[in-house]
């Protein structure tokens, strides 16, 4: 079970709108998000409706404006809650699409993917267990992807423009 506020404004003022589960499509509720309380649960956020568009991953927390989730803007089309299914998680990288090459295995966070593995691109990857997200800098930073529990054969696959991987954090509701 989760809980998210948006609110139009900053600082959680103006009209706003509660969520308990996934939602395709904000814009009836809310011309835009300024800022967003998460009482529980972990959130991926969309920039368009249908979970299209920029990414954004928000754990428990208050976040007084959208610089906080590292919005490129106020626009939040769309959300779904990531399920806490598995205590465990574990995905494998590869250097080549279709999960050839180089392959390398996690099952924690990685701040930096070029310093632990010496590679600045994933063509590929395998989430085994558990759901992670994916940040195109090191230090959790840049463009974002949901990944689940499924094959990735390409970076298109996750949505990605580019293969350009700097960190990985696991979803996991610290709370």
């Amino acid at each position: 079970m989760g809980k998210i506020t948006f609110y139009e404004e900053r600082g959680f003022q103006g009209r706003c709108y509660e969520c308990s589960s996934d939602c395709p499509n904000l814009q009836p509720y809310f011309s835009r998000c300024n800022s967003i309380r998460v009482d529980s649960g972990c959130w991926m956020l969309y920039e368009r409706p249908n979970y299209q568009g920029h990414q954004y991953f928000l754990r428990r927390g208050d976040y007084t404006d959208y610089q906080q989730w590292l919005g490129f803007s106020d626009s939040i089309s769309s959300c779904c809650l990531i399920p806490q299914q598995t205590s465990s998680h574990r995905l494998r990288l590869y250097e080549r699409e279709d999960h050839k090459g180089l392959m390398m295995e996690l099952s924690e966070d990685c701040s930096c993917i070029q310093d632990r593995f010496h590679l600045s691109e994933i063509r590929s990857l395998h989430v085994l267990e558990g759901c992670w997200v994916l940040y195109e800098m090191p230090n959790y930073l840049g463009r974002q992807y949901l990944l689940r529990p499924q094959e990735y054969r390409r970076y298109h696959d996750w949505g990605a423009t580019d293969a350009k991987a700097g960190s990985l954090r696991r979803v996991v509701d610290l709370y």
